[in-house]
């Protein structure tokens, strides 16, 4: 009996019945969902383990490195001289003393934030005012510091708070929280309008962009303000910063979505959250913040914002132009990668309707 065609140990479906090789599984694999969400797993379990680290190295043990300390009068003699050796002892020489003509002067320059801290010798006692606005932890660390070293070298120490936190921000953590709402509230917009948004154009991105950051910048403010009564604040001053901070994350977003895609959370978590937020000096005051850090905080959104909102809630008259050009500096550069860039973003939609295109062959 003759076999039919094809019968025997030929493979019976033919090339498709043949087992997939290695580059062609690989190949595959990196065109389904799989790659992505694998991917995903180990940045997630690298970004929990980077966050955790960085808000830990920062904030578990501040350590003083620089505290700027105005002098007035004589602290070369007598009381004066134990206490300030005692105190450059006990902090490890960590403070900057800078001598002042008047005590006047020397308020003058904490209210500028060039001090944190008036040590005044005369009479019968030494006299250590901290400025609990200045930085809660630096104050509370000078306190703390200078009643040990009174003890210890048998000086009357007068310790006074010349600037307190209001009431309802005894930690002076109520400002660093609403900066914090504002950046991560600010980029998580940008994430959502890529989403749900896609059709906008680039000035329609924009636009809604500035909207929400406005409404929401409204909303914090109006919550910790009128609704919780934590703070009193300057409204529209403190309003607006956080409007500027809020548009200025969306478009540090919009701006890396731009450049690279999907992968646009992993450069915007780590500038924003991992560094910006622990080095804004909003939990831990800068002179207790690694040198570094501290420095660096300064120039990015959420340190500006943090010190641009501290100052108009506690030093009101004292504003500072800086942190407003580091928030505007880093939007403009956004929105100007954007528009030169504008047809590499995921989304937006064609200017010309299909009907009106021109018929083919034309």
């Amino acid at each position: 009996m003759n076999e039919a065609p094809g019968d025997g140990a030929a493979s019976p479906h033919g090339a498709h019945g043949r087992p997939p090789t290695r580059a062609e599984k690989w190949a595959a694999f990196k065109e389904s969902p799989f790659l992505p969400a694998l991917v995903l797993v180990f940045i997630l379990a690298l970004a929990a383990g980077l966050f955790a680290g960085s808000y830990t190295y920062t904030m578990a043990d501040p350590t003083p490195r620089r505290i700027p300390t105005a002098v007035v009068g004589d602290v070369d003699t007598g009381d004066g001289r134990a206490f300030a050796a005692g105190m450059e002892e006990a902090l490890n020489a960590s403070l900057a003393l800078t001598r002042y003509a008047t005590y006047a002067e020397a308020r003058e320059a904490v209210d500028e934030q060039e001090e944190f801290a008036i040590l005044r010798t005369g009479g019968d006692a030494v006299e250590l005012d901290v400025a609990g606005a200045s930085g809660a932890s630096v104050a509370q660390v000078l306190a703390e510091t200078g009643a040990e070293v009174g003890r210890r070298t048998g000086a009357t120490v007068v310790i006074r708070d010349v600037k307190p936190l209001q009431e309802g921000d005894p930690r002076g953590l109520a400002l660093f929280y609403v900066s914090l709402a504002a950046v991560i509230v600010g980029f998580v917009g940008a994430i959502q309008l890529s989403v749900h948004a896609r059709a906008l154009n680039p000035a329609e991105r924009i636009a809604f962009t500035v909207a929400y950051s406005l409404l929401g910048a409204f909303a914090i403010a109006a919550v910790v303000d009128w609704l919780l009564g934590a703070l009193d604040l300057p409204f529209t001053e403190s309003w607006l910063i956080l409007a500027l901070t809020m548009f200025t994350s969306g478009m540090v977003f919009t701006m890396f979505n731009t450049l690279i895609g999907r992968w646009a959370m992993l450069p915007t978590w780590g500038l924003m959250v991992l560094l910006g937020n622990p080095s804004s000096g909003g939990a831990v005051s800068w002179p207790l913040l690694p040198s570094v850090l501290g420095h660096i905080g300064q120039w990015l959104p959420p340190g500006a914002s943090v010190n641009a909102q501290h100052t108009a809630v506690y030093f009101e008259g004292h504003q500072h132009l800086f942190p407003f050009l580091v928030l505007a500096g880093w939007a403009l550069v956004a929105c100007t990668v954007f528009g030169v860039y504008r047809h590499r973003h995921p989304g937006g939609r064609d200017r010309v309707p299909a009907h009106a295109a021109a018929p083919a062959g034309a």
